[in-house]
């Protein structure tokens, strides 16, 4: 590399890479491993904006409508996280306190039942009218904000949200909603609104969620352009630290090098909807941590010769991206994990040539499990190859050998043919971003998996 390790150090600020944890001076990468990413024909053009915009839901939202208006449906209940940030946009924090939309089929119109907390976000985002309590659990009546401190009858809140679809005048309709209903609120359902019917629409939701629209598709791409120079900058900065380096100190530089890197780009003035759904999640493993599909230890260790190592995390902007992982092997290897690497690495292809639109799940995960059987590794197979990829993570369908979804045009999945062989202390699991093509699967990251990036003298 022509970069020099004291003028690499320099770079970094020496108080951060003596293990303090200071913030660095600047994080730079030398560029040498960036040299090494490919550069792609089939890769979709990336998108110009930050995050879909506000059109792109309402016109969501009117597919939505056309396919479930067909069956006699005249107003929507969502309640789930993903299902609401999808169909209109509103990023919010989700936790104990009950959230709910309402979408009539019959008007241009969007009704909110939210925790107070929440009311700036929901009244400067899309919202034709909204209601709210003040947190959870909600006393009747009880809004400090509005000088009532009142110490009511706790309210509950599902039975608040029945009453509000009532007073919207669905009290007598056909409700999709997009969750199980339990029985406990069907009693309550019964007790309010008994003329009303429901329809689990949740299926119809995640079904419009896993095969994505070209904005989908181009924002993904963006996200994962930046995940790309990410890993070009932890591969060079592993390749300059060396042994000195913890998996620890690596994951928290490539991941502040990753948020200063997006960031430039990202319109942002602190206020709410810009700059949402943004996330830049590296972490780093190395030793026997590696051996393990889901480790549940601290990783905090040195760098050490002959280390198998792991690169991963999550990128997102605007709330899509998707995973990229790279494993590393530091000299000195053996020729059993080479084999183990060339297995998984072979694995990673089968996956990009069977991902078609016409295959199924099924079908895909066998031709990859019965690769790794042919060659000795079934004791090192763990999991299922891959995941449906979305704005939760993991999402259906999945690369599993009882999934018989047909794969379509514009899914996309993770790609995760990994082995692991705790007994001798290491495992090499890839990811990436796996869009679905009439052809192939189409990888979206530039990072490649060969040797020469991979495999590591320090």
């Amino acid at each position: 590399m022509n970069l020099k390790r004291r003028d690499f150090i320099k770079s970094l600020g020496a108080g951060f890479l003596i293990g303090t944890l200071k913030k660095p001076l600047d994080l730079k990468s030398s560029g040498e491993s960036e040299k090494l990413l490919i550069k792609n024909p089939e890769h979709p053009e990336p998108a110009n904006f930050d995050r879909l915009p506000l059109s792109w839901y309402k016109k969501t939202v009117k597919r939505l409508k056309e396919r479930v208006e067909p069956e006699g449906i005249k107003a929507v209940l969502l309640q789930n996280r993903w299902n609401l940030v999808y169909f209109t946009g509103l990023f919010f924090t989700s936790t104990e306190r009950p959230f709910f939309v309402l979408i009539p089929m019959d008007e241009d119109a969007i009704y909110w039942y939210h925790p107070g907390l929440d009311r700036d976000l929901v009244t400067t985002w899309w919202c034709t009218e909204n209601e709210y309590y003040f947190d959870y659990l909600h006393a009747e009546g009880g809004y400090p904000n509005k000088g009532k401190v009142v110490q009511g009858k706790t309210i509950d809140i599902f039975e608040w949200i029945l009453e509000g679809v009532k007073k919207r005048g669905y009290g007598d309709k056909l409700i999709g909603i997009d969750w199980e209903m339990t029985p406990s609120e069907m009693k309550k359902w019964n007790r309010i609104i008994p003329k009303a019917k429901f329809k689990n629409i949740s299926s119809v939701c995640l079904k419009m969620r896993m095969v994505k629209t070209k904005e989908e598709i181009a924002l993904t791409q963006r996200a994962m352009n930046y995940f790309s120079k990410i890993h070009a900058f932890a591969r060079d900065y592993i390749l300059e630290r060396g042994t000195d380096a913890t998996d620890f100190e690596i994951a928290h530089a490539a991941t502040e090098y990753g948020v200063n890197l997006i960031m430039k780009d990202i319109k942002h003035d602190g206020r709410p909807h810009s700059a949402v759904g943004i996330t830049v999640r590296i972490v780093c493993r190395a030793g026997i941590a590696t051996a393990y599909p889901h480790p549940n230890q601290f990783f905090y260790k040195k760098i050490e010769k002959g280390d198998a190592l792991q690169v991963a995390g999550v990128v997102r902007i605007g709330g899509y991206g998707g995973e990229l992982y790279r494993y590393y092997q530091i000299a000195p290897w053996d020729k059993y994990r080479e084999k183990v690497w060339d297995v998984v690495t072979e694995c990673v292809r089968i996956q990009e040539r069977e991902s078609r639109a016409g295959v199924t799940c099924s079908s895909v995960a066998k031709k990859i499990h019965d690769y790794q059987v042919k060659h000795g590794l079934a004791k090192l197979i763990y999991h299922r190859p891959a995941h449906g990829s979305g704005m939760e993570g993991h999402q259906a369908p999945w690369i599993s050998l009882g999934d018989y979804t047909v794969l379509e045009k514009g899914m996309m999945f993770s790609v995760e043919p990994g082995l692991y062989d705790p007994e001798n202390g290491f495992g090499y699991n890839p990811s990436d971003n796996l869009l679905v093509s009439e052809k192939k699967g189409i990888l979206m990251s530039s990072v490649p998996y060969s040797k020469e990036w991979a495999f590591l003298k320090l």
